[in-house]
């Protein structure tokens, strides 16, 4: 078990289908971001295939994932780099970066 945080349009990352951020907006992402590695061996759900991603920019070995699913693009457990991703992430998309409970974040969290 963890602790995942969503890039999403929706009001509620619950609603991200209603308000997605495409598969193929999320492919093309991949494609123009070099830090992005795609990698379908090592995802952790495997209907993911090609929306699974490494961040190899992170620096950390294990590199941190992303996944795209049903109109979000997710991950679990982050640091406070990878939380700064994501706002990168969400801000090409339009999006918000939202936690399992709701909150939203504007920077990384201090404590992480």
């Amino acid at each position: 078990m963890g602790y995942d945080l969503h890039i999403t349009r929706a009001p509620d990352w619950t609603e991200s289908e209603v308000f997605p951020i495409t598969r193929d907006e999320w492919l093309a992402y991949i494609r123009s971001d070099p830090e992005l590695t795609p990698d379908p061996e090592s995802t952790p759900d495997p209907d993911s295939g090609d929306t699974f991603v490494l961040w190899t920019g992170s620096g950390r070995d294990p590199a941190p994932w992303f996944d795209w699913w049903r109109g979000e693009v997710k991950t679990k457990n982050p640091t406070r780099a990878t939380v700064a991703k994501m706002l990168q992430l969400a801000a090409h998309f339009g999006a918000r970066v939202q936690g399992d409970e709701g909150e939203f974040y504007e920077s990384p969290p201090p404590n992480w």
